[in-house]
């Protein structure tokens, strides 16, 4: 029996006035409970219960050391009721890591609906394009837009795919003319995106096969929304995520390029430090990505 065990049975020895009846409540031996009320006792230095062979009574200190057990039990009862609520319920904070521009774009027309949905739930997100330590940040989840997620401790979700896509703009393709395949591009102005894991190699794969195009930026940039003003101002030959490209090649300000060639897609990934003693506030915000990101 360890400390917490000993304080309970012996406030049930103090409730029942027998040390047979509480070992009988408790599913324990007398023997056993008789043991560990005496090492209790001889640890504290001091009697606790006076016993003969046919009564049982309290002294000063079992009185005073029962009031507090029971003061003690409580609280720590208390608080984990308290911890199992929090896990059950969906309420408290919950910290996000999420890359900028997919949050403006993405997320910020879909967290309302969240929020609505769970008015108990106070969401900090925290919009970095850096790939952050989710543990050593004291994130709840870190959403990723990755083609692959290297292999660690962190348990990873996938939640859906995007295309990526090469681009530029129409006046700058009437200028510079339209490359037909990846190795054209050497001959123009690239407009690098510095925090892409591939940033050093584009992968294609075209009807011939795969082709691997090395670009060497005129210009690199940390955000993909700051990418695609620089692309829509005719700066050159860029690379963007659907989230970002579709609705410009929607409106004309932008188009694709080298429409036979793919770049991989990229993949989105829910982060979470563990997988065990998942609370109820992070189940929920998965699902809620899951069903709205999916596809």
């Amino acid at each position: 029996m360890d400390r917490l065990d000993v304080m309970r049975a012996y406030c049930r020895v103090v409730e029942r006035m027998s040390i047979t009846k509480a070992a009988d409540d408790m599913g324990l031996s007398p023997a056993l409970v008789s043991k560990h009320i005496k090492l209790l006792e001889n640890g504290l230095g001091c009697v606790l219960l006076a016993r003969t062979t046919r009564s049982m009574s309290l002294t000063e200190h079992g009185r005073h050391y029962y009031d507090e057990c029971r003061r003690l039990l409580g609280e720590i009862d208390a608080l984990d009721n308290a911890m199992r609520e929090e896990i059950a319920a969906p309420k408290g904070r919950l910290r996000v890591n999420a890359p900028l521009s997919y949050s403006l774009v993405v997320l910020a027309p879909l967290l309302p609906r969240f929020m609505e949905a769970f008015p108990d739930i106070e969401l900090v997100l925290d919009l970095d394009d850096r790939v952050l330590n989710v543990v050593e940040e004291g994130y709840d989840i870190s959403i990723r837009v990755r083609a692959e997620l290297p292999d660690s401790s962190l348990v990873v979700r996938p939640l859906g795919e995007i295309r990526q896509h090469v681009c530029a703009s129409p006046d700058y393709i009437a200028r510079r003319g339209e490359p037909a395949v990846p190795a054209d591009l050497a001959e123009h102005n690239i407009v690098g995106y510095g925090l892409a894991d591939a940033a050093a190699s584009w992968t294609f794969d075209g009807p011939g096969g795969t082709e691997t195009f090395s670009p060497r930026p005129r210009l690199t940039v940390g955000n993909s929304l700051f990418l695609r003003d620089m692309l829509r101002h005719g700066a050159g030959i860029g690379s963007l995520p659907s989230f970002i490209a579709s609705p410009c090649f929607a409106d004309g300000s932008l188009r694709p390029v080298l429409e036979d060639y793919r770049l991989p897609d990229r993949r989105i990934f829910a982060v979470t430090p563990t997988r065990r003693g998942i609370d109820a506030r992070t189940r929920v915000f998965l699902d809620f990505l899951r069903q709205n990101l999916a596809g």
